[in-house]
């Protein structure tokens, strides 16, 4: 194994839980989903016999995640009724984006007086992973360092990226700092829509309405603190239909 792979092979630390407030991002309109979310929001969706929102809710609660924040705009009623109706063991609070789509960077600020967790995990509604020999939250926590870190991404290598036709989104270090994939370039390592963030990462001047995570993620880069952990089990990109039918009979293939 090489010295950069050996570094990123992050070793849980039993002393540092995951942090017991989650935001789940809910609010997208799912244009890659279509024609599946003409009818109904993307995190309902089902993959392997379950709505992706209730995939990404048992691992929160599996690693001892006590309450989602999630936000909605999309569709924001059959989401809410889903949440009252259906999930059970773990409590949830709604950040309502009806008015307006804020987007990922819009919508964690305007949830963050939601969040009472510092650091917190921040994830997409609509992620379908399986955990390896490492629950992927409490990997995250495990690696976590206030000291150097404002985020912390969990990533996939590129050719483990299933279902992705995407050409990497980020280079890694050997202490695992992140730069972003050069224009018209190829990159190791494919974002699964999974990070742990400090507050500190919403520092500063920020717009007004809508934006992008991207803007945030920049200007950590720039200062040297975001990071990244290498997920230890399977991801899938399931942002397509056709990709719902290729995740699910790789898990049954084994």
């Amino acid at each position: 194994m090489s010295r950069q792979r050996k570094a990123l092979a992050l070793r849980p630390d039993p002393g540092q839980a995951v942090p017991t407030t989650a935001m789940v991002m809910a609010a997208g309109l799912g244009k890659r989903m279509r024609p599946l979310t003409a009818t109904r929001p993307k995190p309902l969706i089902e993959v392997a016999g379950k709505p992706l929102i209730d995939h990404v809710l048992d691992h929160l609660k599996a690693a001892g995640v006590a309450k989602a924040v999630i936000n909605v705009h999309y569709l924001a009623d059959a989401i809410e009724g889903h949440l009252q109706n259906r999930v059970k063991g773990i409590d949830f609070a709604i950040s309502d984006e009806r008015a307006q789509l804020l987007e990922t960077g819009g919508g964690l600020v305007k949830a963050l007086p939601l969040i009472d967790a510092d650091p917190f995990i921040a994830l997409n509604a609509d992620n379908f992973w399986v955990d390896g020999p490492v629950d992927a939250l409490k990997l995250l926590a495990s690696g976590w360092d206030e000291e150097r870190m404002d985020g912390l991404l969990l990533l996939v290598p590129l050719a483990q990226a299933n279902c992705h036709q995407g050409r990497g989104d980020f280079h890694m270090s050997a202490n695992g700092a992140l730069a972003r994939r050069r224009p018209r370039g190829v990159a190791p390592f494919v974002y699964t829509g999974i990070q742990m963030l400090s507050k500190r990462f919403f520092a500063g001047d920020l717009p007004d309405g809508p934006f992008s995570t991207n803007l945030l993620w920049d200007r950590a880069i720039e200062k040297g603190r975001l990071f990244g952990a290498v997920h230890q089990g399977l991801w899938f990109d399931v942002g397509r239909p056709e990709n719902i039918k290729a995740a699910e009979e790789m898990l049954r293939a084994g």
